[in-house]
């Protein structure tokens, strides 16, 4: 059962990436205020659920959050500053859009880089744990695949329809028979 972290009374801030495994496409981050009573009954780690799931949640938990953002960092960005480093920017982004400042920021993870001004807490596993992070979750997903198949179209013989850019077999295969493309992260280990 997904819970609140904070008390009913203040505005709690669930923020999750997607995307730091893949060898192809950005980093996403979202950051998401829910109301102190939201619930529904498919919400979990994005991870958890299938893509029709998070497809339906997706607008759901844009209708129903009193606040939320979403953060994008590129695979050049990611070369020039790392992974990790990616990732907490892409979040940074996320809450910066926020139109509510939340009290405290829920992180998935066991690291982040203090945002100015508002108190953090690292969770692991939090995206299973906490109702806030699991939408974030959710949405940085359904955002992210979103690219990646509009990524596709531009270049179809990656096939990150399927893949959505991670280190999968055919992917590895494509970048040996293709090349490395433009969206590519120079910096990860790209074939083996």
């Amino acid at each position: 059962m997904l819970q609140r972290y904070a008390s009913i009374n203040e505005y709690e801030c669930g923020c999750d990436e997607a995307g730091r495994g893949c060898l192809a496409g950005p980093v996403v981050a979202a950051a998401v205020i829910l109301p102190s009573d939201f619930h529904h009954p498919l919400l979990n780690d994005s991870k958890q659920i299938s893509e029709k799931k998070r497809d339906l949640l997706r607008p759901i938990i844009e209708e129903q959050a009193i606040a939320y953002g979403v953060g994008i960092c590129s695979p050049k960005e990611i070369d020039e500053i790392n992974i990790l480093n990616a990732s907490f920017e892409a979040m940074h982004r996320a809450i910066g859009q926020l139109l509510i400042k939340p009290n405290t920021l829920l992180i998935d993870g066991n690291r982040f880089t203090p945002y100015p001004g508002i108190a953090h807490h690292c969770m692991v596993k939090g995206d299973s744990r906490f109702v806030s992070i699991a939408a974030a979750s959710v949405l940085a997903k359904t955002y992210r695949d979103a690219i990646m198949l509009k990524l596709n179209k531009e270049l179809p013989h990656y096939n990150w329809a399927k893949n959505k850019g991670y280190p999968t077999k055919d992917h590895r295969q494509a970048i040996v028979e293709n090349g490395v493309s433009i969206y590519h992260r120079k910096s990860f280990k790209l074939i083996k």
